[in-house]
């Protein structure tokens, strides 16, 4: 296998974790948002929108875990890297909505002060905002468990969370004690 293939074939695999995760967490945004609307008799149908921003941030994600500066505190408390990812991935993902809205005024005024003098006036910005908070959220929510399976291992984190070992043989968690069945005596 090639560099460039093996290389591809490794940044694909690591883009499903995250695009996996903000196609769950927008599709529910977008179905919440669908219920709220539906109240005022507006339908809309964000199925598409939510794909396509879960697979924009979720690039954004992977190539921002490309720098060479992303694990900046691998030996300290995993809550200065949370903090660290969390600011620049929301730094990245504020540039890419950013010049996203930037290249639809772009286009329609021809010059860089025309679209941005008319892309502050016409965009609607508690919306924005209200998104970006959200995206916050959800970007602490991916680093903190990001950070968790980076320090426990993927084998440990499965182990924790669906009890199923990476080891053959093994369908408990180390440690843990279950509850048995009081047996009756015949």
């Amino acid at each position: 296998m090639s560099k460039f293939s093996h290389g591809l074939k490794h940044f694909i695999l690591e883009l499903i974790p995250p695009v996996t995760f903000f196609f769950i967490s927008f599709q529910l945004l977008a179905f919440t948002r669908a219920l709220m609307l539906r109240q005022y008799g507006i339908e809309v149908t964000t199925f598409v929108v939510a794909t396509v921003s879960a697979l924009v941030v979720g690039k954004v994600v992977a190539l921002a875990d490309l720098l060479p500066f992303i694990n900046r505190f691998p030996g300290r408390p995993l809550i200065y890297n949370i903090t660290w990812k969390t600011t620049i991935y929301l730094v990245a993902a504020l540039g890419v909505r950013y010049l996203e809205e930037f290249i639809h005024f772009y286009r329609a005024h021809g010059t860089v002060l025309g679209a941005n003098r008319h892309m502050l006036d016409e965009v609607i910005w508690p919306h924005f905002w209200t998104i970006q908070l959200w995206l916050t959220v959800l970007l602490l929510v991916y680093c903190t468990m990001d950070e968790l399976v980076r320090a426990l291992g993927r084998d440990r984190m499965r182990e924790l969370f669906f009890g199923v070992s990476g080891k053959a043989g093994s369908g408990t968690i180390a440690g843990a004690t279950h509850p048995t069945k009081p047996t009756k005596e015949p």
